[in-house]
């Protein structure tokens, strides 16, 4: 497998020039296997374009890995709980260690194909002994493409997730976990003495899943800042744009830039009636417009 990795230092200057300068982080990934594999790139913006993160493999408090191991291909993307900085956490760090850790595991072969939910606990827990704390809560989707099997396994824990299109309709999808309106289940280290007034859930509480993937299939992986902003009937026509495009790069990653570019400019449309907004209004709250947000849009491809 062959990497590619394109990235633009300045966003604002990126805003000048026009869509195709948008991505300032995308990997696209290639094997020359007959079995199965993915094709994938990234793109994201931190709902702080000006102060934001933009390091490879972050947007913000957003992270994303995407690697492979002999017969398998993984991605994954993780959401820092925003709340943390009002206690002097950076949320980013415990994403961003969550998915590096999965990447370095996956990179070392210690890792199960059928379990992607195992990947998760073994970071987590990794986290949890690491010699400086690092405190915060994410949530976390990882897939695992075995190649070999044409199967696709699947763990999500939160309100991050994936979608699966097919022949322009949606095939498999994830549901987001939630405990109460806007508070997901995540993943947590919560500072010493703060333990009973943080939600923290076993890496173990996931939704699984597994499914056969065909030639074709397009696959989003995405933190809920694009789920929460952009409705599902325009993701999939989105999604459909990027059927075929397997073997031309710039193409497929005008696509992932067009979701998170719309899902950046409807987050702060104030007017708008977003999937967010329109939650809010079924839990009894008077809410409209998006919701501004970190965002992370990992499209891949599955080819031959």
């Amino acid at each position: 497998m062959q990497s590619i990795f394109w990235t633009g230092r300045v966003l604002s200057r990126a805003l000048r020039n026009g869509l195709s300068s948008l991505t300032n982080a995308s990997e696209l990934n290639v094997s020359n296997k007959k079995h199965p594999y993915l094709v994938s790139v990234v793109c994201g913006f931190p709902k702080d374009i000006a102060n934001g993160r933009t390091l490879k493999g972050q947007f913000g408090d957003d992270a994303w890995f995407s690697t492979h191991f002999n017969n398998a291909d993984v991605i994954g993307v993780a959401d820092g709980v925003g709340g943390w900085r009002a206690y002097g956490i950076d949320p980013g760090e415990f994403s961003s260690y969550l998915m590096r850790t999965c990447e370095r595991l996956v990179r070392m072969g210690h890792f199960k194909l059928s379990e992607p939910g195992d990947l998760l606990a073994k970071s987590y827990y990794e986290l949890l002994e690491h010699k400086k704390p690092i405190l915060g809560s994410s949530t976390a989707c990882v897939m695992i493409l075995d190649r070999n099997e044409s199967i696709m396994r699947a763990a999500n824990i939160g309100d991050s997730g994936y979608m699966v299109v097919r022949g322009g309709r949606v095939v498999h999808r994830s549901h987001e976990q939630q405990h109460y309106f806007n508070t997901p289940y995540q993943l947590s280290l919560p500072p010493p003495g703060h333990d009973r007034n943080v939600l923290s859930d076993r890496p173990e509480s996931a939704e699984t899943a597994e499914f056969r993937v065909e030639c074709g299939d397009v696959i989003l992986v995405a933190t809920d800042g694009v789920f929460d902003n952009v409705p599902e009937p325009v993701l999939v026509a989105e999604m459909r744009r990027a059927q075929g495009l397997e073997g031309d790069a710039q193409r497929l990653q005008a696509v992932a830039n067009s979701i998170a570019w719309m899902a950046r400019n409807l987050s702060f449309d104030g007017c708008y009636m977003s999937p967010f907004a329109k939650s809010a209004r079924q839990n009894g709250i008077d809410a409209i417009g998006g919701k501004p947000d970190d965002i992370t849009v990992l499209l891949a491809i599955v080819a031959l």
